[in-house]
């Protein structure tokens, strides 16, 4: 369909609104290349949400174009039992970015997918069916990963599956358990959790499933050693320790993986976003062990673009670039260099609360509510997010409720130091300018 004659149509007219807190941006967009995105109307967008906060190598990257275009031409996609080259090879080469025992793989196509395999797996393999996740969590719509997401999407859809906890939030800015001098006490609050999931269980606790760094909850880091404290608390209850690492994997942290300050090795490891740069492509990762037990057992999870060649042969050149641009040394210093504009735009803006997260995922929290009242981080967050599309800045609020003051700021990884200092300084108009409205 010609430009002009979409300029004339409604562009919701025959869109199924698949949010309920927000509707679609005003803006068509006809292209994007690296870290920009272009416009019906001829404007351009600085993009620091990296698409669905998956182009980790900005959009269009040449070589995954030439991947695309090659690989399209030569096989595409297969029925189920077949293998091909490029499905071998990234499953080969995944295993090998993983510590010991990491290394079976499931090739899929979103992170709800992949969360949902796990999930089974686990219950399927320990025989139990009760899984603990945080109260902030996000792992996706499909229906085993919904039942252990609570930040939304709950209500209004009948009856959850029966054992699904919630574990609280170890958030250092916002603590909900606290020491004498008013810091968080994770290791209480943790404890208190497990005594709460302990109440609830009826004896058959299968998993945990969580993020190493809560994205849509808030941008949250666990304290350091939370992880390897809670991976005890598994051992002790012969659980399973399954991570998410949807958004966090693959350099995006300054890291191959965000797991890895901890020194801790998940029992499973859930990967998509990251992994296909922007084109769908999810994996599971798994020991020989847990892979034979599942398998014993008549394990069943596939679906129509299981293992597909062409997602796989795209994976393989993001692992290319990802070693040889050495992307997350690049990250860790850019991230570095953001992390350091936006805590002096913290010192110049008395709304901003905090400025957190690692490599190039990183949060920042307006402090709306104690200013303006009930939802004031709400407002203020809508309106700095409006000021900077229209200073041609994309940027992502955490839209759930409650949350609606949190900046998820997450650029593509090869997003250049000149296009880092431009967002911030339109960021930082942004702040001002907003404030002055509310």
């Amino acid at each position: 369909m010609a430009t002009d004659t979409l300029k004339n149509l409604d562009p919701e007219r025959h869109l199924i609104r698949y949010t309920g807190h927000a509707a679609f941006s005003s803006e068509v967009v006809v292209r994007a290349e690296g870290t920009l995105l272009f416009t019906e109307s001829g404007r351009e967008l600085l993009d620091f949400t990296s698409g669905q906060m998956s182009a980790i190598l900005g959009h269009s990257h040449p070589a995954i174009v030439s991947t695309v275009r090659e690989q399209i031409g030569r096989l595409d996609h297969l029925h189920s039992s077949m293998l091909s080259p490029q499905v071998i090879d990234l499953t080969r080469r995944l295993a090998g970015t993983l510590p010991h025992p990491l290394d079976k793989a499931l090739l899929l196509t979103t992170g709800a997918e992949a969360n949902e395999a796990a999930v089974r797996m686990a219950k399927l393999v320990s025989g139990r069916h009760e899984i603990v996740s945080f109260a902030r969590s996000w792992h996706g719509m499909t229906q085993g990963a919904a039942n252990a997401t609570y930040s939304a999407g709950r209500k209004g859809y009948g009856p959850a599956a029966p054992g699904n906890f919630a574990l609280p939030v170890p958030d250092r800015y916002r603590p909900g358990v606290v020491t004498s001098e008013g810091a968080l006490d994770w290791r209480r609050q943790l404890d208190l959790g497990f005594e709460l999931i302990d109440a609830q269980s009826v004896g058959s606790l299968a998993a945990c499933l969580i993020e190493p760094i809560l994205s849509s909850g808030g941008v949250v880091e666990l304290p350091p050693g939370y992880l390897s404290a809670l991976a005890e608390k598994c051992r002790e209850r012969d659980m399973l320790l399954i991570l998410d690492e949807a958004q966090t994997g693959l350099c995006r942290t300054g890291d191959w993986y965000a797991f890895q300050h901890e020194g801790v090795v998940p029992d499973i490891i859930t990967l998509s976003k990251t992994l296909g740069a922007g084109l769908p492509l999810a994996a599971v990762l798994t020991s020989q062990e847990i892979e034979q037990r599942a398998h014993d057992r008549g394990y069943l999870f596939f679906t129509t673009h299981v293992n597909d060649p062409l997602p796989a042969a795209v994976g393989n050149t993001v692992l290319d670039i990802l070693v040889q641009d050495r992307l997350d040394e690049r990250t860790r210093k850019l991230g570095e260099t953001l992390h350091d504009h936006l805590d002096r735009l913290a010192a110049r803006h008395a709304i901003i609360g905090d400025v957190r997260g690692r490599g190039l995922l990183l949060g920042v929290e307006l402090v709306g509510d104690e200013v303006l009242g009930r939802g004031g981080a709400d407002r203020l967050g809508a309106a700095v997010t409006r000021r900077c599309f229209d200073l041609g800045l994309h940027m992502n609020i955490v839209q759930l409720p409650g949350m609606g003051g949190i900046f998820r700021i997450a650029p593509p990884l090869t997003a250049s130091g000149d296009e880092i200092d431009r967002g911030v300084a339109i960021l930082d108009e942004a702040l001002t300018d907003a404030t002055k409205e509310m």
